[in-house]
């Protein structure tokens, strides 16, 4: 296992110096999926929530949380991405949104954090819109699928059987 980073010799916290990495191209990928009743599902399917198109703010709140993503998380380089994409898929077999964020550039760090931050605030989005309706809703499986480029290459998640 590799060392942290994040930390120099003396144990301080330090953002990592990226000045002598080559730039290349860099992407991530991030699922996650919010649990809720069949009805509150079925309201965001119709688009009959009151407050409106709830996937349609969720994308616009992953998008911008991808771009603040070194507002939220200390130490995160500031990052010039040139591509965002968040997707939703319905699952009324499991009553679930799964939420899907990709984020690409080409640059000295990788993606990560930003894919894995629109996934959180996409889900933290569709739970505060459809909360009236729904507060046992569950927010969960967040995690990196995917990223390739950089040093450490193409890296993929292992799929199991669950």
């Amino acid at each position: 296992m590799a060392d942290f980073t994040h930390f120099d010799g003396k144990g301080n916290a330090q953002m990592v110096d990226v000045t002598d990495k080559a730039v290349s191209q860099r992407q991530a990928i991030a699922t996650g999926m919010v649990t809720m009743q069949a009805d509150t599902l079925r309201m965001i399917a119709e688009g009959s929530h009151k407050k409106g198109d709830v996937l349609a703010i969720a994308r616009i709140a992953g998008i911008q949380a991808a771009k603040k993503t070194a507002d939220l998380i200390p130490l995160c380089h500031p990052l010039m991405l040139s591509s965002v994409k968040v997707d939703f898929e319905l699952n009324h077999a499991n009553n679930t949104v799964e939420i899907r964020a990709m984020c690409k550039l080409a640059g000295q760090t990788g993606v990560e954090m930003e894919a894995l931050s629109a996934v959180s605030v996409a889900a933290l989005t569709i739970y505060d819109m459809c909360k009236a309706v729904d507060k046992g809703m569950r927010i969960s499986d967040i995690q990196l699928e995917e990223k390739q480029g950089g040093r450490s290459g193409h890296w993929q998640r292992e799929q199991t059987d669950d």
